[in-house]
């Protein structure tokens, strides 16, 4: 059944954030102020690769206005931040490794000031020489950016006997292809109010998608206890990975204990672009054989990542890209080799899909050339390597079993878009210059952090005391919809009302550490939290009401404003009698990990979603520019828990898939970004979301599956740029190796002046 709101009835709701948004009166973190604010600005490095010979800050600190100014001997803890690897400088002492690099801090009673501030601070550097290429970086010889070498972290799997395997095949392609630096272009760049407290207490109002991590890495810093530190982190503005690491918190929390004053620091967007995450651009190698029939027999892969300056979560994009690079396809001999690896541009860190949107890539558009070697269908070939139910994950380790991979490689073959490819393209009448192609592009994405890293997930039930039931979670809101997904599983799944319930999250004063709201985990441990709670929470709501009503709990449910008679329609008792009642508060709270594989592979993953893309295209090539205009998606994933949410991550995530397929690349040239604004940054807008987009969910499970919904916030981003490659292939005969696909390319291949004008 396709998803729309037509299919979707009254689960098709208007979210619990919509109006807010809409209206503009929702106010994000960075939209806060307060009374005798100051303003921070960091001072950041103009060179990619630098000595620090001196900092002086006296004329700074002589500006009227100028309450502080910091460098890193104002640290009082630990000078280093990162989610898995503390190897970011919070200010550098003698060294910058890229042009966000942060050497000192201020803040001052206006903007302006600040600005000018920064301006007086004399820093001389000598100048070390860049490293702007990662392969280059691994040569023994190459300029050492930490004393530990260029290598951040090297990731490899091998099975089988891979020269036997060679050996054996009747096919081989080899290819290399190359994925660009993508940046979030969240609407709301980094930022935040940082608030010093009369107790002594730091309260932090800043975008972030791990507020517990956040408090962790703070503590650290600013040398105070956990709970001296209030992370308020929601709502925000959007994030897709970019503000899961501290970017402006570290200096905007020690500007404030420093002056005692608020403080307001909020990136520009050159800024953002310059000291902001981006996409971990890679090279990958592959090399791939088959026997006379199509059945893989070998697969040998190489990937260079290039992590920028710092680690952020390098390690873990490139283990995901490892693991992904596999696919849901059997081999016989496998050899990955993967590097991590630092050089001077810029910084790369997590984004939505992590590692699996450039690991698929590769991946697909091989198939699509071995399939052409072999003369066969593509979409055959990869029916015939397919992973069955039972076979292991891609290293070898147990999984979940589901029919995912067969059922959403039938959706596609069945659909209408798919079926179209063979047809001839008469129906519309086209310049001799436009081509039209179809392609399609298959994937497993594993869900959670993956195995050998701790993945909280829990959340809590309570009847407050005017009544409304509160559901507790620290995960955070970014416009994935999360809210929505919350609130129509409690009123499904408790029969609320919408006036029943309050969520609360966002607050680690407030709520319980439920992990990070990140690797598409979210919405299945809200889910997998509810079944934990709905069982007790249910019985302690009952046997109070039954209390008071004289009557056994086993004759009452909770239903739409209070309790009822499970035979009858009449409202016994509302949740605002039951919480004024005596007695202990009513309240449940249940804490597990996200479930994990049983294998010692770090990162391997045990829960997987399955999508399918098929895309219809059309080429100009008189101005080498590609316009999709048609996409269909399977996506095998359980139970769908909200039908907007569902078709709002599949929609969006393919949007941010078609900027990384035509036109999104933050261009760097020596170590400095080329892209200052998204005036140089072509994003996709609505002009080029013309075509439509068919979601169909799978949403069969086995029947002896307990783990419900699988997450699906980045799977609709992984397979659109390979099935993008695919149909301009069918249309033109190109095939694509390098992202975004620049229009050179299609124009200098076609020699169009004079083919097309031929033609007419």
């Amino acid at each position: 059944m396709l998803l729309n709101r037509e299919t979707s009835g009254k689960r098709w709701r208007i979210r619990p954030d919509g109006l807010g948004k809409v209206t503009g009166r929702l106010a994000y973190l960075t939209d806060m102020s307060a009374a005798g604010m100051l303003y921070g600005r960091v001072l950041r490095s103009p060179h990619p690769h630098a000595l620090i010979l001196s900092i002086c800050t006296e004329k700074a600190l002589q500006l009227e206005g100028v309450h502080a100014v910091l460098t890193h001997l104002d640290v009082p803890g630990l000078n280093r931040y990162g989610i898995a690897h503390q190897d970011q400088p919070v200010f550098c002492e003698n060294k910058v490794r890229y042009v966000g690099d942060a050497v000192a801090a201020v803040a001052a009673e206006t903007a302006e000031l600040a600005e000018y501030a920064l301006s007086l601070i004399e820093v001389e550097y000598e100048l070390l020489p860049i490293v702007d290429d990662a392969e280059q970086a691994l040569l023994q010889d190459a300029p050492l950016l930490h004393p530990q070498g260029n290598v951040l972290h090297r990731s490899q799997f091998n099975r089988g006997q891979l020269e036997r395997g060679f050996a054996a095949c009747a096919h081989i392609v080899e290819e290399t292809y190359f994925t660009p630096r993508q940046m979030h272009t969240y609407m709301e760049t980094e930022g935040g109010l940082f608030v010093p407290e009369e107790d002594g207490r730091l309260t932090v109002y800043s975008p972030t998608q791990h507020g517990f991590m956040d408090r962790l890495q703070l503590s650290r810093i600013a040398a105070m206890k956990q709970e001296r530190i209030r992370i308020v982190s929601s709502p925000i503005g959007g994030s897709f990975g970019g503000k899961d690491e501290l970017n402006v918190q570290p200096y905007g929390a020690l500007l404030a204990l420093k002056t005692n004053r608020p403080v307001k620091l909020h990136h520009s967007r050159w800024e953002s672009v310059r000291a902001g995450l981006k996409r971990h651009p890679m090279k990958i190698s592959m090399k791939t054989g088959t026997d006379a029939s199509g059945r893989l027999l070998a697969h040998q892969v190489r990937i260079i990542a290039d992590t920028g300056a710092y680690a952020t979560l390098g390690a873990e994009v490139l283990n995901f890209a490892v693991e992904h690079v596999l696919g849901p396809y059997r081999y016989d001999h496998v050899e990955v080799d993967g590097y991590s690896v630092y050089t001077n541009n810029g910084m790369s860190g997590e984004f939505r899909g992590f590692g699996g949107n450039q690991a698929i890539f590769a991946l697909e558009g091989h198939l699509d050339r071995l399939a052409e070697k072999l003369g066969m269908d593509p979409w055959e070939l990869r029916r015939i390597n397919m992973r069955m139910p039972e076979d292991p994950g891609p290293f070898g380790q147990p999984i979940v079993v589901t029919e995912g991979a067969m059922q959403v490689w039938n959706a596609a073959e069945a659909s209408g878009l798919w079926q179209e490819r063979g047809m001839p393209d008469g129906a519309e009448e086209r310049e001799p210059w436009i081509k039209v192609g179809i392609g399609s592009a298959f994937t497993m994405h594993g869900g959670g952090l993956g195995v050998g890293i701790p993945d909280p997930a829990g959340g809590r039930l309570s009847l407050a005391a005017d009544g409304r039931i509160e559901a507790v979670f620290g995960y955070e809101e970014f416009g994935q919809g999360l809210l929505a997904t919350l609130e129509l599983m409690l009123i499904e799944q408790f029969g609320l009302a919408e006036s029943d319930i309050r969520m609360i999250i966002g607050d680690t004063d407030l709520v319980p550490d439920s992990g990070s709201t990140t690797a598409s985990r979210a919405t299945s441990m809200m889910w997998k939290t509810l079944q934990n709670l709905k069982a007790p929470f249910t019985s302690q709501m009952l046997e109070r009401a039954a209390k008071l009503l004289g009557k056994t709990a086993g004759v009452l449910v909770m239903g739409a404003g209070g309790i009822y008679e499970a035979e009858g329609d009449s409202m016994l008792l509302t949740y605002k009698e039951l919480a004024e009642a005596e007695g202990e508060p009513i309240s449940c709270s249940t804490a597990f990990q996200f479930p994990a594989s049983d294998t010692p592979r770090t990162g391997a993953h045990f829960l997987y979603t399955y999508a399918a893309v098929v895309v219809k295209v059309e080429i100009n090539q008189l101005t080498g520019r590609v316009k999709v205009l048609d996409q269909y998606h399977a996506v095998a994933a359980g139970p769908v828990m909200n039908p907007q949410g569902f078709l709002g991550q599949i929609e969006g995530g393919s949007s941010m898939a078609l900027g990384f397929s035509v036109t999104e690349d933050a261009v760097m040239q020596q170590g400095q970004y080329m892209t200052k604004n998204l005036d140089t940054y072509l994003v996709p807008t609505i002009a080029e979301h013309r075509g439509m987009v068919t979601v169909e969910p799978i949403e069969h499970l086995p029947q002896e599956d307990s783990y419900g919904p699988r997450g699906i916030g980045e799977v609709g981003s992984v397979t659109l740029a390979p099935a993008i490659a695919a149909a301009i292939h069918q249309a033109a005969g190109i095939r694509v190796t390098k992202l975004p696909i620049e229009p050179e390319l299609l124009q200098m291949a076609f020699a169009f002046a004079g083919e097309a004008v031929s033609e007419r």
